[in-house]
């Protein structure tokens, strides 16, 4: 289960605490991206922590004292500089709606391996249709396959992505 991976290093929005936090090489970014009807949908069927809303997640990866994002977006999957992911998606103040996780210190031996997949991984195509058995990718897919343990069993649990709306369950639409 998630909860047993990951731990979340911040409550609140990442904007309110930029100068604390420290991106380290397998974090996960956690995002409120405002794209439209298909991020609001994923952000209804999205358990964020504390009622946040989240449309997206990457991958930090640390280079040369640069911090970068793996993440599969539109273009398909992309390297994308952190102060780049940051500005991407801000609040009415101007900040950041940006969360951050750490995979739980015991799984640290399964980092190197998730930023080498998604280095292979790179320019595959996005997945449009949120399908596991095909050869693109989305953006928790991505996070899925990259981290597995030394058994080479993944550490997160795949949940069907849904876009039936929680309260009413009507299929939002397309």
């Amino acid at each position: 289960m998630l909860k047993n991976f990951l731990i979340v290093i911040t409550l609140s929005m990442l904007c309110s605490c930029t100068r604390h936090y420290i991106p380290k090489t397998g974090d996960l970014v956690f995002q409120d991206i405002d794209c439209g009807e298909l991020c609001d949908a994923i952000e209804k069927v999205t358990q964020g922590v504390d009622g946040t809303h989240l449309s997206h997640v990457g991958i930090i990866s640390v280079e040369n004292d640069t911090a970068f994002v793996y993440e599969a977006i539109g273009p398909g999957v992309i390297k994308t500089k952190f102060v780049k992911f940051l500005d991407r998606s801000k609040d009415i103040q101007g900040k950041p709606k940006v969360l951050a996780g750490r995979i739980n210190k015991k799984y640290d031996y399964c980092i190197d391996s998730a930023i080498q997949l998604c280095r292979k991984l790179l320019n595959k195509p996005y997945d449009d249709a949120f399908d596991l058995d095909n050869q693109s990718y989305y953006c928790s897919e991505l996070v899925y396959y990259a981290f597995k343990d030394s058994s080479g069993h993944k550490l997160f649990n795949a949940e069907p992505m849904t876009f039936k709306d929680p309260e009413t369950g009507i299929t939002f639409k397309a």
